[in-house]
């Protein structure tokens, strides 16, 4: 005989004080936790390539860079972004943002659909943000959702392009964001 066990959603309060003890990085999605894997070198490089853009392009500036380890949070919604960029003053002792303006996911085979469906619409959410980037990481592929007024229009740059970060008032090669991977 089957025991059917329910599950009890965790609290928002629960999540946050058992992710900052787990040595595994969760998400959280409506009280129920995903447990986060590890990533490629691809992924890492085409991270660091790219952070490094915005942290050098944003010094002096009153914007900050974080990567992969700081958490957004929309409603009752807790992602772990690949790079995220927040304008104005944040709350240091925070372990999460809400009012990012630029969110970079870079893809791969196992969180594709969702970097592209659920979390696109739900980052979409967010009144702040401009930009939702996503990075291929097999190809030379950046896809740029940027907040056009009201609608959301596709922006898509390729091996021989000029990347356009609008929101960060950055422009650099396609080339030298994936140089590391294409050496």
């Amino acid at each position: 005989m089957s025991v059917v066990k329910k599950q009890t959603p965790l609290s928002i309060y629960e999540y946050l004080t058992g992710e900052r003890a787990s040595d595994v990085r969760h998400e959280y999605v409506s009280g129920a936790i995903y447990a986060m894997v590890g990533a490629s070198t691809r992924h890492n490089l085409l991270c660091v390539s790219l952070t490094t853009a915005f942290q050098n392009h944003l010094r002096n500036s009153s914007c900050h860079t974080f990567q992969s380890d700081m958490k957004v949070r929309v409603d009752d919604i807790f992602y772990y972004p690949d790079i995220v960029v927040v304008y104005d003053q944040v709350d240091l002792n925070s372990y999460y943002q809400t009012n990012p303006v630029l969110i970079v996911e870079v893809l791969s085979d196992t969180t594709e659909a969702k970097d592209r469906l659920e979390k696109r619409v739900v980052y979409q959410r967010i009144p702040s943000l401009k930009e939702y980037v996503l990075v291929s990481q097999d190809k030379v592929n950046i896809e740029i959702y940027r907040r056009n007024d009201s609608e959301w229009e596709l922006e898509v740059f390729n091996e021989s392009d000029t990347v356009r970060f609008s929101s960060v008032e950055l422009e650099i090669s396609a080339k030298d964001i994936y140089e590391a991977i294409l050496r």
